[in-house]
């Protein structure tokens, strides 16, 4: 326990899934968390399930505007600001000859823009607030390509490659940027995909709170030498190459 005690830490796409996973283990950590979402009544019903040391701040993590308002939420509840974990994202499957540029705009625009202006607008803060941590959120698609996740790999093999560029320049203020890939993780995201359909070694989805133990583990200082690095977190999937995958059709 205590473990990022009396740090503050703003997590986006926070008020289910992974994001509200995140949220439980670092306020039983002894962490303030700043829970951003567009799911107003679930982000409500999450700050008052872990009360006075969680606030609830509706956000679209594509606009500047709202980012600087999430922000200072965090700076005048509790006074500063220490981590921000860039959860928030979303998916969109279709064949890359009928892929609707509206949705793939949309995925970039939440995935990777939203990492982006989220890291612009929390860094002066971590840095007023003594140095900090960033973690982002990418996914095994930041590592591999997918069939029909064309928008979705794009955004993530950006966030890990953005991940690194900020690293470098955050590094001299005392701040350290991560990335976390999970894998097949049982969310609302995945629900409709069958984890047998996969060769994940270790036989079965993940669950949000193991991918949550990586992002205690970076916002903590026992990572205090990590920088600029990737957490895989997916039983094995990217480990080896598959001895057999399904048709792209089965997808589609």
């Amino acid at each position: 326990m205590g473990r990022v005690n009396e740090k503050v830490i703003l997590v986006t796409g926070g008020a289910g899934g992974m994001g509200a996973a995140h949220a439980r283990l670092l306020v039983a950590e002894g962490a303030k968390v700043v829970i951003t979402d567009i799911l107003h009544t679930e982000g409500e019903a999450l700050a008052a399930e872990l009360g006075t040391s969680a606030v609830y701040v509706r956000q679209d993590v594509t606009q500047p505007e709202e980012w600087a308002r999430a922000v200072a939420t965090a700076e005048s509840s509790f006074g500063a600001l220490h981590g921000l974990v860039n959860n928030a994202g979303i998916a969109s499957m279709a064949p890359i000859e009928q892929f609707p540029l509206d949705q793939w705009n949309k995925v970039i625009a939440v995935n990777l823009t939203g990492a982006f202006l989220g890291m612009q607008a929390a860094l002066p803060a971590i840095r007023r607030g003594g140095g900090g941590s960033i973690v982002n959120i990418s996914s095994v698609e930041g590592l591999r390509g997918t069939a029909g996740l064309h928008a979705y790999v794009a955004s993530n093999f950006g966030v890990r490659g953005i991940t690194k560029s900020a690293a470098l320049e955050a590094a001299a203020s005392g701040v350290r940027v991560n990335s976390i890939h999970p894998g097949f993780i049982t969310t609302p995201m995945t629900e409709s995909f069958d984890p047998s359909i996969f060769p994940i070694p270790l036989g079965r989805a993940g669950r949000p709170q193991e991918v949550s133990q990586a992002v205690l583990f970076l916002l903590s200082d026992e990572s205090s030498y990590l920088t600029g690095s990737e957490i895989v977190i997916d039983g094995g999937l990217t480990t080896g190459v598959p001895h057999k995958w399904l048709a792209p059709e089965y997808f589609f």
